[in-house]
């Protein structure tokens, strides 16, 4: 385990399942205003999703990808019918685990709106938690994702494409404390953990935060990633595949006009993967 906290929980749950212990109706409460409140923002805004910026929320993603927001937002893929769903998930999941949280005696600062000075911009946001006086974000995971990208700060350090960690970063610097880490949460299987910020190098991220501002603010458009040379077997297919920094961008198709989705060119398996090339595509 990897902070004193997580012990603590994993004991309240324990106790929990066995009838041990009964949250409070204080806490009840509170985890419903969240919930509602959750709701408000994200379906009683009125507000149209493609109004463009820069926050503490998205100031870590690539600068190519906040482009498009701000300049060609008709051209993202359609959000699927599952994404606010998706969205609820995830602040029903952070209600809960704060009540938690509280019912297991861990003592912490509730979310707080913070600002960060960019020169001519000022970044603004809300942190999660504060434990310790370190910064914590909370985020609902995909079992692929809790495994793997969350395994350690290195693995999503690797592929940071959400800007989690520019995210964090931002939210540190803006409040003055210390950078933790992330309570992640399986959305799949109900487990959770925490991984710490260990790797972060707060000079070196605020630096990226402060020249993605300058980008924005410059309205120019560069792309972040370049194709990769496709493998099948350890051996090149001669193919170029979308690097992974862009496979979930909404605006992949519109950078990449020579883009196309479809199933592994050399996979013999039942159901292939499917694979974003760039360009011709050699089949044999």
């Amino acid at each position: 385990m990897n902070h004193p906290a997580e012990l603590i929980l994993h004991q309240y749950m324990t106790d929990a399942v066995r009838g041990d212990s009964a949250m409070t109706e204080e806490t009840i409460q509170q985890v419903a205003t969240d919930v509602a409140d959750a709701l408000r923002r994200q379906f009683g805004s009125g507000k149209s999703r493609g109004d463009f910026k820069i926050r503490m929320s998205n100031v870590g993603r690539p600068t190519c990808q906040l482009w498009y927001e701000k300049n060609k937002p008709e051209v993202a893929l359609p959000m699927p019918t599952n994404f606010m769903m998706n969205m609820m998930l995830g602040d029903i999941v952070e209600a809960v685990f704060k009540g938690v949280l509280k019912e297991a005696g861990v003592q912490y600062e509730d979310s707080k709106k913070v600002s960060l000075d960019c020169g001519s911009t000022t970044v603004h946001g809300s942190y999660d938690i504060v434990i310790n006086n370190a910064v914590d974000d909370i985020k609902s995971a995909s079992d692929w994702s809790y495994r793997n990208k969350f395994e350690s700060y290195d693995t999503l350090a690797s592929g940071d494409g959400f800007g989690y960690i520019g995210q964090l970063a931002g939210y540190s610097k803006a409040s003055g404390k210390r950078a933790g880490g992330w309570w992640v949460i399986n959305k799949a299987n109900g487990h959770f953990k925490y991984v710490p910020a260990t790797g972060l190098d707060m000079d070196t991220e605020i630096a990226k935060i402060e020249d993605t501002v300058k980008t924005v603010e410059e309205n120019k458009f560069e792309r972040c990633f370049e194709p990769v040379p496709e493998t099948f077997r350890g051996k090149p297919t001669g193919n170029k595949v979308l690097n992974n920094g862009c496979k979930f961008c909404s605006y992949r198709f519109d950078c990449w006009s020579n883009l196309t989705e479809r199933s592994a060119v050399k996979s013999q398996a039942k159901n292939p993967p499917t694979v974003s090339y760039i360009g011709d595509i050699i089949a044999a």
